[in-house]
């Protein structure tokens, strides 16, 4: 049986208010524009075989169960703000090697010294407005030496008017998270990717923590 902790007094910001609503239909519409999330799993299976997996914005769950799939024997963890999200995820992990934590990833999670040997971020840093930075330097903090992040994310628009639109929908489209990732970890995967035609693109990242 998964475990649930709260570990956060940020109720009440915007996201959270926006997942209050938008937890109910999460699941039945996302696969129509959050591409990759499938592929960064996979990918991260060919370079990494993590043993403790912490998945920031975990959201309803839905990568917590793939990645049980690709790594049947790992401690994973998930950490969302939501509290309605976190309920939806808990009754799709059902074993004592999963735990869900509440609380914002503005630091690192690790206890005792027991580092993650994988980090991913599945379409949840370009919510992290302000404090993606914040997001990745924790998750280089909370990954062991040679463990990977694996980062799945919308990047950039031609288009002012989907910019705005997505700004409204708290997401920031400006291609801002890939350099940083970069400088910050030893890329083994870096591309973009387009989606319907080019109205925007997204991109995959897996990087390795070196010293």
């Amino acid at each position: 049986m998964s475990t649930t902790a709260n570990a956060s007094s940020s109720a009440g910001t915007a996201l959270e208010r926006y997942y209050q609503f938008h937890s109910r239909i999460y699941d039945a519409t996302r696969w129509t524009f959050l591409f990759g999330r499938e592929s960064v799993l996979m990918r991260a299976s060919c370079v990494a075989k993590p043993q403790r997996i912490l998945e920031v914005g975990c959201g309803t769950g839905r990568n917590l169960a793939g990645l049980r799939r690709y790594f049947p024997e790992a401690h994973i963890t998930g950490v969302d703000l939501s509290e309605q999200m976190l309920a939806i995820a808990a009754k799709k992990v059902s074993d004592d090697q999963t735990t869900l934590l509440r609380c914002s990833y503005s630091a690192p999670v690790h206890k005792d010294e027991k580092r993650f040997d994988l980090v991913l971020f599945s379409y949840a840093l370009s919510m992290f407005n302000p404090g993606w930075e914040q997001a990745i330097d924790a998750a280089w903090d909370d990954l062991a030496e040679g463990g990977c992040i694996a980062v799945v994310d919308f990047s950039d628009s031609y288009f002012s008017w989907f910019r705005h639109w997505m700004g409204v929908n708290h997401v920031r489209m400006e291609g801002h998270l890939w350099p940083y990732l970069s400088r910050k970890f030893a890329p083994v995967l870096d591309e973009r990717f387009t989606a319907y035609g080019g109205v925007w693109n997204y991109g995959i990242f897996i990087g390795r923590k070196q010293a």
